[in-house]
C-alpha cells in the first residue's frame, strides 16, 4: 500500500479515517442534538461559539506573566478552540464552575487588548470624527464623598460646540458590577454620538469587589445631581438651562441606572423638603433599559402575581413567546400529555392585579372578611386534626382552580447559557453586596429595583426596554414592565376620578412602556456586534428611542405632574439637601449610607478635564 500512495495521500487518508471514526455519530445522525442549536437564531449561536473561543483561549493564556506573550499566546488558544469547539465548550463549563473574580474581568476586558482591539475596529465602520474624552465630574457640595467621578464623553464634534446643547444621554455601562468600562462598549456608544448627534456621557462608575454595593449607585446619583445643579456646566455645556436628560443603562448598568431613577424620585418625595419649600430634582426625560438584571433575589419559580404581570391582554401578543417557553418546561417531560388550547389561559388577564395577590378559588372571592375569633367562640375549638383526617379530608377534596399554572423563572430555565450561567450571576451578586453587608433581597429595591413600590412607579418617566427572548433576565424585563403599565393606568384612573383629566381619554401604555423582545438570541449581543452584525440594528433602534423621548414635550404628564410639582427650570439655584437612610446593615468602614445632597451653589464652570 505504501508503494502505490504517496506521502501527501497517506496523511490526508489518516486524518480523513480519524475525523470519521471520532463523528461517526455525527456523520450518520446518531449523534444527541445540541440542545442550544435550536435555541438560538443561526447568527447568534454563531456569534457565541466565537465568543466561547475566546474565552476559552484567554483563560487558558491568563496564567502567563509577560504581557506580550499573554496577548500572544491568547490569540493563538483562540484559533485552536475555534477548531475543537468541544473542548472549548469544557474549558469554558470548567472555569466558570470556580469562577474568581479574575476570571470575569479576563473574559470581559478581552476586546481592549492589543489584538483584539485591531480587529474590532478593522470591523467597526467609520462612526465620528472625533475620539472619545475622559472627563471627571466632582461631585456634589454636601455629598458624603468627595473623589470625582471618572467618565468619557462621546461627542462629534469640538468641546466649543457643547455649548449649543441643551440634551444630554447618561449612559452607564454593563459589566455585572465588577468589570467593563466605557471603552469595552464603544460601538454603542459612538453608534448612539453618531446617530443622535448629542452628547454621550457614559460613566466610568467604581466597580467591586473593591467598592461594593451601594458606592457605584452613589457615583451615578451624585453625577447627575451635578448635571443638573450646574446646568450642565461641569461637561462643557453652556449653563443657561437644566439640561434634558434621558439615561440609558445594559445588564448591571441598568440595575443602577433604575436605582438611580428611585432615589431621584425618592429624594423629590421628602416631605421635609416640601415643608422647607426647597426644589428637588427633577426626573430625567426617559429610561432605556437594555436587557438589564432586576431582581438580585435570583428565584427558581414564577409566582401567581408575576404570571399574572405576562399573562395580561393587552401585552399577551408581544409575550407568547415567553409564555409558550414556560409551558414547554412541563410538556418536553411528558410529550404524551395533551396540550391545552390557546385559549386556556386567557380567562385571567385582569387589567389592575391587587397589592396583595394570592391563589384562590373562584368561591374565596365572595367570603366576606375574616374577623379575629372572640373567647367565647376559642372555647369551643376542636383539637388539631391527625395526620390520618387531613389525608382523608385531602383525597376527598377537589383540585383547586389555579390562576396560573407552575412556571420556572428564566434564569432557571435557560441556565445552559451560552453568554450568562446561574454560577455567574451567583458570583456577580456576592462580590456585588460585598463581605460586609447583609441585604434584605425581600425588600431593598435599590439592590433590586424589581421590587420598587408602586408609588415611586407611577412616577417614573417613559421607560424603553430591548431584551432578547432567550436571555436568562428576560423575567425581570417583562415582570417590570408590566409593574410600570400597572402603576401607570391606576395612576391614569385616579386622575380621571379626581376630575384632572377628561373623560374622554384614553390611557395609552406607549407613552409610558415600550418592549422589544428579540426572538432567538440571549445575554449581551451589544456586546459582539463584530461577529453578530445584526446588533447594529438594535443600537440604532435605542437611539431612535432616546430621539422620541426628546421629542415629547417637557417629558409627558408621567413625570412632573405625577409628582405634584411643576419641572425645575433655570431657578434651580436653592440649597437642597437630599439624604436616603441606609437601607442596610454594614460593619464595614467603606460602606457609607445612601446619603445625597446637591451642590448649594451651581456657579462653578468645571469645563471637561
Amino acid at each position: 500500500m505504501s508503494k502505490q500512495l504517496s506521502p501527501w495521500q497517506t496523511m490526508v487518508i489518516t486524518l480523513l479515517w480519524l475525523y470519521i471514526s471520532r463523528n461517526f455519530a455525527k456523520i450518520v445522525g446518531l449523534e444527541s442534538p445540541e440542545p442550544l442549536a435550536n435555541l438560538y437564531t443561526r447568527t447568534y449561536f454563531r456569534a457565541t461559539w466565537i465568543t466561547t473561543a475566546l474565552d476559552a483561549g484567554f483563560w487558558t493564556a491568563m496564567k502567563i506573566r509577560t504581557k506580550w506573550l499573554r496577548d500572544l499566546a491568547s490569540i493563538v488558544f483562540t484559533v485552536y478552540y475555534l477548531i475543537a469547539a468541544e473542548q472549548a465548550d469544557e474549558k469554558v463549563r470548567k472555569v466558570r464552575g470556580l469562577l474568581t473574580v479574575d476570571h470575569l474581568r479576563v473574559s470581559w476586558h478581552k476586546s481592549t487588548t492589543p489584538y483584539l482591539s485591531f480587529f474590532t475596529k478593522a470591523l467597526r465602520p467609520k462612526l465620528t470624527r472625533y475620539p472619545p474624552r475622559a472627563i471627571r465630574i466632582p461631585r456634589p457640595a454636601e455629598s458624603s464623598y468627595r473623589e470625582p467621578v471618572n467618565a468619557w464623553l462621546y461627542f462629534d464634534g469640538p468641546l466649543s460646540a457643547l455649548k449649543n446643547h441643551t440634551k444630554l444621554v447618561l449612559d452607564i455601562p454593563g459589566g455585572g458590577f465588577v468589570a467593563m468600562n466605557p471603552r469595552h462598549h464603544e460601538d454603542k456608544l459612538l453608534g448612539w454620538a453618531a446617530k443622535l448627534e448629542l452628547p454621550v456621557l457614559s460613566l466610568d462608575y467604581k466597580k467591586a469587589p473593591e467598592h461594593p454595593y451601594p458606592y457605584a449607585l452613589n457615583e451615578c446619583y451624585d453625577v447627575y445631581h451635578t448635571l443638573v445643579a450646574s446646568r450642565g456646566r461641569c461637561i462643557g455645556l453652556s449653563g443657561v438651562a437644566v439640561p434634558r436628560i434621558v439615561i440609558t443603562g445594559d445588564s448591571a448598568g441598568g440595575n443602577i441606572a433604575t436605582g438611580t431613577i428611585l432615589m431621584i424620585l425618592q429624594s423629590a418625595s421628602n416631605d421635609a423638603q416640601r415643608f422647607l419649600n426647597q426644589e428637588t430634582l427633577p426626573p430625567p426625560e426617559g429610561l432605556v433599559l437594555i436587557y438589564p438584571g432586576l431582581d438580585m433575589n435570583i428565584g427558581n419559580w414564577m409566582s401567581d402575581e408575576q404570571m399574572a404581570l405576562i399573562q395580561d391582554r393587552r401585552t399577551r401578543k408581544r409575550n407568547k413567546n415567553i409564555l409558550r417557553r414556560k409551558s414547554e418546561d412541563y410538556y418536553k417531560l411528558t410529550p404524551d400529555t395533551p396540550h391545552p388550547s390557546d385559549d386556556e389561559d386567557k380567562t385571567f388577564s385582569p387589567n389592575l392585579l391587587p397589592k396583595d395577590t394570592s391563589i384562590v378559588t373562584a368561591d374565596d372571592k365572595s367570603l366576606p372578611p375574616l374577623k379575629p375569633p372572640t373567647d367565647a367562640e376559642l372555647d369551643l375549638v376542636s383539637p388539631p386534626p391527625t395526620i390520618a383526617d387531613q389525608s382523608t379530608t385531602l383525597a376527598s377534596s377537589k383540585p383547586r382552580l389555579l390562576q396560573t399554572r407552575l412556571a420556572m423563572s428564566s434564569m432557571i430555565s435557560y441556565f445552559n447559557d451560552r453568554i450568562l450561567t446561574p454560577e455567574m450571576m451567583r458570583a456577580m451578586i456576592i462580590l456585588y453586596v460585598g463581605p460586609h453587608t447583609r441585604p434584605d433581597f425581600s425588600t431593598d429595591y435599590l439592590l433590586s429595583p424589581l421590587l420598587a413600590p408602586e408609588s415611586l412607579l407611577a412616577k417614573f418617566p417613559k421607560t424603553c426596554f430591548l431584551t432578547g427572548e432567550r436571555d436568562p433576565l428576560v423575567d425581570d424585563t417583562v415582570i417590570f414592565a408590566g409593574r410600570l403599565r400597572q402603576a401607570k393606568y391606576n395612576l391614569f384612573v385616579q386622575r380621571k376620578e379626581m376630575g384632572l383629566l377628561k373623560s374622554k381619554d384614553v390611557f395609552d401604555e406607549k407613552e409610558h412602556v415600550e418592549v422589544t423582545l428579540i426572538p432567538g438570541i440571549s445575554h449581551g449581543f451589544l456586546q459582539f456586534v463584530g461577529v453578530f452584525p445584526e446588533g447594529w440594528g438594535h443600537i440604532f433602534r435605542c437611539a431612535r428611542w432616546v430621539e422620541e423621548i426628546f421629542e415629547r414635550r417637557g417629558g409627558g404628564p408621567d413625570t412632573s405632574e405625577a409628582m405634584g410639582d411643576s419641572r425645575v427650570g433655570n431657578a434651580y439655584h436653592q440649597q437642597r439637601h437630599h439624604r436616603r437612610a441606609p437601607t442596610t446593615e454594614s460593619s464595614g468602614d467603606e460602606d457609607r449610607p445612601l446619603e445625597m445632597s446637591a451642590i448649594s451653589s451651581p456657579q462653578h464652570d468645571n469645563g471637561p478635564n
